[in-house]
């Protein structure tokens, strides 16, 4: 078995392990998620996620299973053309992939944690429209992710392959890309509403399955003299997996204008999908506070936009993986501290 994949097999059982402890042994109780819980969490995902980065930068050859230097020149010319390897030096060319990996897997965390922030938005809207207890809003958030992680694993390793047959496709996403920052910067202060009773996934579901009139908990099934029903909270559910697939159409080809290597995409892409749980919780109580975030997605998404459309020009003139780390790390502190020192207008809070 190549070690590609029993390293990615070895990654998804210890995500897998991180989801099950936390729903069966941290979250075993009900409850409304506090503030501090929330921030807590969110640091321990985030802690996680960057540990991985320091495993990357010094055994990132064990993800592809580097034995040498031809292995490693196939491996870069297969995932990244454009890196300068040392020919006299494996030891280092190794060191000059190894930072190379890390440095693309911290900017396709940080793109991905930034753009999942409009994808919690309207998560908000849809459990605030179809009126879900907030004592339910952590199981469906659960299984939630759960379901965007199997997505997200399908999307990006066909992508990428896709990508690599067609290069030319890379020029349709950064299009899509500018398209998608432009028209969210325009619809920044417009609120997403849902009116569920007329909603066609709504009616989709209530003519194909048994759909019971109410809550029960937090259980998405429930059985009544012997006939199987869906309960509303089941519906809530695939309406977050809807959105998510639709949320992944901008946020991964963002990524892949980081690195076109599916095992990085796919791991930043799981790391930053592991810690928005928690995220929610804290964009609950703040979400007021940091109003210029959602312009801040939209700028990183027309950087990714046109970093995609002028990849070629960028590798040419030396555009190296760490400027992309400081533009999106400049984007986020600047929404963030703008949000606090810049009063919100009246006509955007009302």
């Amino acid at each position: 078995m190549p070690v590609e994949i029993i390293f990615l097999s070895s990654f998804i059982v210890m995500i897998v392990g991180f989801l099950l402890l936390d729903l069966l042994v941290i979250g075993k109780q009900s409850h409304v998620v506090s503030l501090r819980e929330a921030a807590i969490w969110s640091a321990v995902w985030i802690l996680l996620a960057l540990a991985f980065s320091f495993f990357l930068r010094y055994f990132a050859e064990v993800v592809h299973g580097i034995r040498d230097f031809e292995h490693l020149r196939e491996i870069v010319r297969h995932y990244n053309p454009h890196l300068e390897l040392d020919p006299s030096s494996f030891e280092r060319s190794i060191e000059i992939f190894r930072k190379e990996t890390m440095l693309n897997y911290l900017s396709g965390y940080l793109i991905e944690k930034t753009l999942s922030i409009d994808n919690l938005f309207v998560m908000m809207a849809i459990l605030s429209s179809f009126s879900v207890k907030k004592i339910n809003y952590k199981s469906v958030l659960f299984w939630g992710i759960l379901g965007a992680i199997v997505m997200r694993f399908i999307f990006i390793f066909v992508g990428a392959e896709l990508i690599y047959r067609f290069e030319w496709l890379l020029y349709i996403l950064g299009g899509y890309l500018l398209y998608a920052g432009v028209k969210m910067y325009l619809d920044r202060n417009k609120k997403y509403t849902i009116e569920p009773q007329n909603h066609r996934l709504v009616k989709f579901l209530s003519r194909n399955f048994k759909v019971f009139p109410r809550y029960v908990g937090g259980r998405f099934f429930i059985r009544k003299r012997g006939v199987l029903y869906i309960t509303p909270l089941f519906i809530v559910l695939i309406f977050i997996e809807f959105t998510d697939v639709l949320f992944a159409i901008d946020s991964i080809p963002a990524i892949f204008a980081i690195t076109f290597d599916p095992y990085i995409v796919f791991f930043s892409n799981i790391f930053a999908i592991l810690g928005l749980r928690s995220l929610f919780f804290l964009l609950v109580k703040v979400e007021e506070k940091f109003y210029l975030l959602k312009s801040g997605v939209a700028i990183l998404l027309v950087y990714v936009g046109l970093k995609l459309f002028l990849h070629d020009w960028l590798h040419h003139i030396g555009f190296k993986p760490s400027y992309s780390l400081y533009v999106i790390l400049a984007v986020i502190v600047f929404s963030i501290v703008f949000s606090l020192i810049i009063p919100k207008k009246k006509e955007e809070i009302d």
